[in-house]
């Protein structure tokens, strides 16, 4: 179901960033975010439909305060109050899979790494030089993995290394009892994650308030 799917990636997003646990609201959640001068706060609707998407846009006060919910922007932006707008460059796509175990290998001249810390997992990709090549993590939710922050660095890119990334993370959480895996994809996200078998399950609608 739709609406539990976001439920998974609002849970495993505020693991995997170490924001304070979501809080639920009538219309979903709110999740207070330190330390980002872009965000202050977001609130997160399972569900859309005018009613909910007005009430938690009348909830805000604060500038920078998001919004995000499993909808198309044009179908939101109707709805919004003044001083919300759609953040058409920050839309996103919802993204699930079944995982299993590959078991990849890293290219000529890299290595990879995978570490867990209490329930995030963090998977390494460096260079010869031991420097930086890729990375990502993933946050462990029982029989779901929430994946985070995927990075290729731009000198390493178009060498498979964000695959490589993902498919350690999902060794990993397979590793660890997950099944499923989640996350909210860019649209260059969304292309390299469909070559891996992830699948679309609804565009995220993003809003802020800025009056």
């Amino acid at each position: 179901m739709l609406a539990d799917t976001v439920r998974t990636w609002v849970a495993g997003w505020a693991i995997s960033r170490r924001t304070p646990a979501p809080v639920a609201r009538p219309w979903g959640f709110y999740i207070e975010v330190a330390g980002n001068p872009a965000e202050v706060g977001r609130h997160v609707l399972p569900e859309t439909d005018e009613s909910l998407v007005r009430s938690a846009a009348a909830s805000v006060t604060l500038p920078r305060t998001w919004m995000k919910m499993p909808a198309e922007p044009e179908e939101v932006e109707p709805w919004l109050a003044p001083g919300w707008v759609v953040a058409w460059e920050e839309t996103g796509h919802l993204m699930a899979m079944d995982l299993a175990a590959t078991h990849p290998v890293a290219p000529a001249g890299y290595t990879v790494s995978a570490e867990a810390i209490d329930d995030v997992v963090h998977v390494h990709v460096r260079d010869g030089a031991g420097e930086l090549a890729a990375k990502g993590q993933a946050a462990l939710l029982g029989q779901a993995a929430v994946v985070d922050r995927v990075v290729t660095e731009e000198a390493h890119r178009r060498r498979g290394l964000g695959g490589l990334v993902m498919r350690t993370l999902a060794d990993q959480a397979v590793a660890q009892g997950a099944a499923v895996g989640v996350l909210g994809a860019t649209d260059a996200g969304r292309a390299l994650y469909e070559t891996l078998g992830w699948k679309k399950h609804s565009t995220l609608a993003e809003c802020i308030y800025r009056p």
